[in-house]
């Protein structure tokens, strides 16, 4: 039985890059081999168990004993930033994020969900007519990935329509890939919009999520303010990058793979497997998404795992586990892969994977459907992708059509 005192003087180190935008870093493969845990290294020099395959994946996410609390710094908040931690249910476990997961689920649940895919609709034509409207070539992570996200989360919080601009050009400081230095000012002026909404939602009844929960809980005390904000800011950063991200990638992703476009244009039936599919294929957020520590002792995988060690979920080697997943490198939107770790798993599981799946499949059936002939405008080994980034993505997708 493998122990914590395996040598970590050739145990790999995070971040390991992609170098191809179609299969995760290369060393996931040596790795998942090796073993389900892997000694590894955090860029701080730590060390970490790196969770190779599926099914202990699904083990360590769903496991009581393994905590989601471990104090990490990666947590999104700037470096001046001293808000109350209330709220940040990400972090938490049971029973406090069932509480703050509870009062969520009915606004993220399929009915929920299903009633907001024609406002969906809407705000995918509208970015697509502005596309046609400006001609040839776009690029689709500026004109149409980035806005559509970012107004799909607006509408789910009821940020009023005159305030989405704001919301969108301060998400652009915030995303992972960018780097932008005005990350905290972004961050402080988007919760000071937060709070702004939840004042009105005080004085007068609002649509939207922010509006509900202010009206059902801040009267009895179940949610405070601060609390709100930070959970209204969560969902806002998790439902505009990823989202963004894997509509680009899911595009460049099919015209790369023509007789599986061709499929899908014949059969848009295929669209819900298809979304699935990219999802598991990209794994955008991989193991800096799935940070853990083992609250007590035990055993996975035939390793001894003690109390206090890290673990990071490597959800892009999981979903490439060839014990879950037949043929696992080639994309192929046939295949069942609902069982992918793209949303975790257990009880951290991403809440808004409904309304992420909705929406996927909304872009990329209407981007087909209305603009037939859309082809790269760039060699595919022209187009910056992400490589380095911790959310796995493209900076630009030039298109023409």
């Amino acid at each position: 039985m493998s122990t914590p005192e395996q040598d970590m003087v050739t145990a790999p180190a995070f971040p390991m890059e992609r170098t191809c935008p179609f299969a995760p870093p290369a060393e996931y493969r040596r790795m998942r081999a090796e073993g389900p845990l892997v000694r590894a290294t955090l860029p701080n020099g730590a060390p970490v168990w790196a969770v190779t395959r599926h099914a202990e994946a699904r083990q360590i996410l769903s496991d009581p004993r393994i905590s989601s609390n471990t104090g990490r710094p990666e947590r999104p908040r700037g470096p001046d930033d001293d808000r109350p931690d209330e709220g940040f249910f990400i972090d938490l476990d049971p029973p406090e994020h069932s509480r703050y997961r509870r009062l969520l689920i009915s606004e993220l649940g399929a009915r929920r969900v299903a009633a907001m895919r024609p406002c969906i609709q809407r705000i995918v034509d509208t970015a697509i007519e502005t596309m046609l409207e400006t001609g040839p070539p776009a690029d689709l992570v500026a004109s149409f990935a980035r806005p559509v996200a970012a107004r799909v989360v607006c509408e789910l919080l009821g940020v009023p329509a005159g305030d989405r601009e704001f919301f969108e050009s301060r998400l652009r400081m915030l995303t992972v890939m960018s780097l932008d230095t005005r990350a905290p000012q972004g961050s402080r002026e988007l919760r000071g919009r937060l709070r702004d909404l939840i004042r009105r939602a005080e004085r007068e009844p609002c649509d939207g999520l922010i509006g509900r929960l202010a009206a059902r809980h801040l009267p009895t005390g179940e949610l405070t303010a601060d609390a709100l904000i930070n959970m209204g800011f969560l969902l806002l950063l998790a439902g505009y990058e990823s989202p963004a991200n894997m509509i680009s990638l899911g595009v460049v992703t099919l015209l790369e793979h023509p007789a599986q476009l061709a499929a899908l244009r014949a059969d848009p039936g295929l669209l819900p497997g298809a979304a699935d599919e990219l999802l598991r294929f990209h794994s955008v957020q991989d193991w800096v998404s799935f940070d853990r520590a083992a609250a007590d002792d035990l055993d996975i995988g035939g390793v001894r795992v003690r109390a206090g060690d890290r673990l990071t979920v490597l959800a892009a080697s999981a979903n490439r586990d060839e014990r879950a997943f037949e043929n696992p490198d080639e994309f192929d939107i046939r295949r069942p892969a609902h069982h992918h770790l793209a949303f975790g798993h257990g009880v951290h599981q991403c809440i808004g994977h409904n309304l992420a799946r909705a929406e996927l499949e909304i872009a990329y059936g209407t981007l087909l459907s209305r603009i037939p002939t859309l082809r790269l405008a760039t060699g595919l080994d022209t187009l910056p992708f992400a490589y380095d980034a911790g959310l796995f993505g493209l900076h630009a997708l030039p298109l023409t059509w």
